[in-house]
């Protein structure tokens, strides 16, 4: 039943050891009224929590979207519900048109500013409309990506055809219609360079213009990779000296996003940062480090798993002599040059990024080196990895996410910090299998990438979608969680023992609020309006179940399972729940 309002100084709000299991019950009354008490039913393991979509429209996806002046404009309209289903505008800006049957707004601006668009979905069962913004001006990304990633599944084995059928499964699947967007090739896709230097596709993708097009048909957008070193992790040809014919070349080929990875750019980074540390020194401390750095290359050609005791032995004592030298330099010419050194790579593509009369989303992939969420915008980054690569466990992806308290600071629209791809479903980099995560670690997983506002890219083999996933990526209030337009990342905002609550203001003025159990056993989590910065009665809605809890007067407890997380969203009583 639903807890009336202002009758409860506080309410404890308790699940059980499996996340199907809801209950809330109020605590001791401080002002002489009666218990109040709701409950819902329990099932198993794995229990669906997202309830099924109603026949109705409802409108998903980002409630604002950005585009540059004069380049090629491409969103997709989405929405739940029974088809056919039509869409249509209200004030769409000169230069856009809106397909009516697919949704898709395609055209070109070239005014900058501000456009405030409504909206509208109708099928058989009814109507419905939504405001959205249009910003025309320097910021793309303006929410975090949303989309696929080949490396998780398929690693090296990825090709033409899973590309496509990764595409078709995210429209066969309806997870298009709750904005998931882009479809990106990883690594394994690149051969050698044709007339000009210009990147050539290997013989996996023999037609990536066809390709990209393919996809874009479907109103989705087509992401690529490369690295700015001579060659990617895999071996594959990349981008180094070649940057704007990649960048060029990608833009005829259609690409919207790039995922750009350091691998052997660390080859080229050493040369440079010899360079530039030589240069401060007396000429024969110069020469001593140009000697080592000789020496390094020569045994790094030897493939690491292939050398000997006394190779590996001499590397040691290489980088101890090398940091012995380099220690006669103020620390703080030390750290520039260390910057620097990390910063290049990106600030280069950056530029050949520019030339190309279309909209590229950058990410960096550089595994969080020199602090780069400090200066990742600066450098024109729409997203930044923080940390190195997750695996399907536990303490894998606990380690990972909640590392990321006090980045929060640093992201915001158009740049978002970014702690690697989602591990749910079948993942397995080249060996699919089941991921290892419980279900109470992957509803972890999706509520804390939601609150941290990190791009949402599925690492799963799509075809193989089972419904407990599907329903994970389908939940359209967790997804606006991630997608809320004030694009304010979670932070901690306390934690005990094995128990943490992270927080986040939304743009409606509540607060969406993730409490979390890192240990072993069922714990008790709390946390209070005072420490959310808020005051009064408040209605707690549980955003997994889409569902009102009812009023609460000073705090929200609740009792949450091993590596489990309630996940909420708070706004002051009286009013109502976001559309």
């Amino acid at each position: 039943m639903r807890i009336p309002p202002l009758t409860l100084a506080s309410l404890s709000f308790t699940i059980g050891m499996f996340p199907s299991m809801l209950m809330a019950q109020a605590a001791p009354p401080s002002n002489n009224t009666s218990n109040s008490t709701a409950t819902n039913t329990s099932s198993v393991v794995g229990e669906i929590l997202t309830p099924k979509h109603p026949a109705t429209p409802r409108i998903t996806g980002p409630k604002v979207f950005g585009v540059r002046p004069g380049n090629p404009f491409l969103f997709k309209v989405t929405a739940t519900g029974e088809r056919p289903m039509t869409f249509s505008a209200d004030n769409l800006p000169s230069g856009l048109s809106l397909d009516s049957s697919s949704g898709m707004i395609t055209g070109t601006l070239q005014e900058r500013g501000t456009n405030a668009v409504t909206l509208h979905a109708k099928n058989a069962q009814g109507e419905t409309s939504r405001l959205f913004r249009i910003i025309c001006g320097d910021t793309i990304a303006l929410t975090p990506a949303l989309g696929w990633n080949s490396w998780n599944c398929f690693a090296g084995a990825v090709d033409d055809a899973k590309v496509r059928s990764a595409a078709d499964a995210m429209v066969s699947s309806g997870l298009i219609d709750h904005g998931w967007t882009y479809i990106n090739i990883d690594d394994c896709w690149e051969a050698g360079r044709g007339t000009n230097g210009m990147i050539q596709s290997n013989q996996k993708f023999p037609d990536m213009k066809a390709l990209s097009d393919s996809i874009h048909s479907k109103g989705l957008k087509f992401g690529i990779y490369s690295s700015p070193g001579p060659k990617t992790c895999a071996g594959y040809t990349a981008s180094y000296q070649y940057e704007d014919q990649d960048a060029e070349q990608y833009g005829k080929w259609g690409v919207d996003y790039v995922k750009y990875d350091w691998c052997s750019y660390g080859k080229v980074a050493n040369a440079i940062r010899t360079e530039k540390y030589a240069a401060m020194l007396p000429a024969d401390d110069a020469a001593k480090l140009k000697s080592l750095a000789d020496e390094r290359a020569a045994i790094e050609v030897t493939p690491g798993n292939k050398r000997t005791e006394e190779q590996k032995s001499r590397l040691k004592a290489i980088d101890g002599e090398f940091k012995g030298v380099i220690s006669k330099l103020k620390p703080e010419d030390r750290e520039r040059i260390e910057l620097e050194v990390v910063q290049e790579p990106y600030a280069v593509f950056r530029k050949s990024l520019d030339k190309v009369k279309r909209d590229i989303l950058f990410s960096y992939c550089q595994y969080g080196m020199g602090k780069v969420w400090e200066w990742g915008e600066k450098l024109g980054g729409n997203s930044w990895r923080t940390t190195g690569d997750i695996t399907d466990t536990w303490k894998s992806m606990s380690g990972i996410g909640f590392s990321q308290d006090g980045h929060e600071k640093f992201a915001g629209p158009g740049h978002w910090n970014d702690p690697d791809m989602l591990v749910v479903g079948q993942v397995g980099w080249g060996h699919p299998h089941p991921s290892r995560l419980t279900p109470d670690e992957q509803y972890t997983h999706m509520s804390l990438w939601a609150l941290l506002s990190s791009p949402l890219l599925i690492g799963c083999d799509m075809s193989q979608l089972d419904d407990f996933t599907k329903s994970l990526l389908s939940n359209d209030e967790v997804l606006d969680v991630n997608q809320d337009p004030l694009g304010k990342p979670a932070g901690r905002i306390s934690m005990n023992g094995t128990v943490q609550v992270w927080a986040r203001s939304l743009e409606d003025g509540s607060k969406a609020v993730g409490l979390f159990n890192l240990g072993d056993q069922p714990a008790s989590v709390s946390v209070s309006w005072q420490e959310l910065g808020i005051k009064g009665p408040q209605i707690v809605r549980d955003l997994w179940r889409q569902k009102d809890l009812g009023s609460f007067a000073e705090k929200f407890e609740a009792t949450v399972p091993s590596h489990g997380v309630v996940l909420v969203k708070i706004r002051p009583a009286g009013t109502a729940a976001s559309k």
